[in-house]
């Protein structure tokens, strides 16, 4: 498996993500400069975290508008799994390819502690290695962290992870 690992100016988990896929997963893991092409081979990206441009304006706002997108647009179009970590998850947002918006923190401070996820949906190529109701332990460090979408599009993602989790084979 090809998989993309997307470099912004300002990313600083780029590496960290690259040793996971190639020496963990022992994927074949790429990095991809955020002003050049996507290679054609690719069978998943990866936005990994960091600060891409200082996160001058608003978190993952600049990196959004690198000529990368258009591909990695183009290719989550055809069903290639993508997945944001952090800033990554930022771009997703400010890109317009995952809907949405990022609120500032409810503390109006940025936030860097450890958090613990409960893996909800066991059925995608990013958590079939969890069992369901596992809780995981993770990393935060953000200005922005509160996802939010309303209820009708909650409900649109929700079916779309279902239908695509019916549609992979693990």
């Amino acid at each position: 498996m090809n998989v993309a690992v997307v470099v912004f100016p300002g990313s600083n988990c780029d590496r960290d993500m690259f040793h996971v896929l190639s020496d963990v997963y022992h994927l074949n893991a790429q990095y991809c400069w955020h002003d050049k092409p996507l290679p054609e081979n690719i069978d998943a990206v990866v936005l990994p975290g960091g600060f891409s441009y200082g996160d001058r304006l608003r978190a993952g706002v600049i990196a959004a508008h690198s000529p990368i997108i258009d591909d990695i647009k183009k290719i989550a179009d055809r069903g290639i799994p993508i997945l944001g970590v952090c800033n990554g998850f930022q771009i997703l947002v400010e890109s317009g390819l995952l809907p949405g918006v990022l609120l500032k923190n409810d503390s109006l401070n940025f936030m860097c502690e450890w958090t613990h996820l409960t893996v909800e949906n066991n059925k995608t190529p990013f958590t079939n290695q969890f069992q369901l109701n596992q809780k995981i332990p993770i990393p935060i460090a953000n200005g922005e962290g509160r996802y939010y979408v309303d209820d009708e599009t909650l409900h649109q993602l929700e079916k779309k992870i279902k239908l695509f989790s019916n549609m992979i084979k693990l």
